[in-house]
């Protein structure tokens, strides 16, 4: 008789369930109306901790193109920088990045 092992298939799926939350993420800012393009720029800076040339061309990004990913990585992170933005009372938020 054949001893039959399933080894193979957890480690399988294991592996694709911590893929799966290893996936990076991306913080998003969408345009409002209400903040001027000078305090998103220092709300960038503060937060990210981004040099104020990068806070300027996301800034713009988001301005020009009415959103911009503004950073990407694990989710656990990028939820403490939505919390933050939200608390700068920008318009942010997450996705999964594909």
């Amino acid at each position: 008789m054949k001893a039959v092992t399933t080894d193979k298939p957890r480690t399988k799926s294991k592996t694709k369930s911590r893929e799966k939350l290893a996936q990076p993420w991306k913080v998003v800012v969408y345009d409002d109306p209400v903040n001027l393009m000078e305090y998103v720029t220092r709300v960038f800076q503060k937060v990210f901790g981004y040099s104020r040339e990068k806070a300027e061309m996301l800034m713009r990004q988001v301005h020009d193109a009415k959103r911009s990913v503004v950073w990407t990585g694990n989710r656990e992170k990028a939820e403490l920088y939505v919390q933050q933005l939200h608390g700068f009372q920008l318009h942010a938020g997450l996705e999964k990045d594909e």
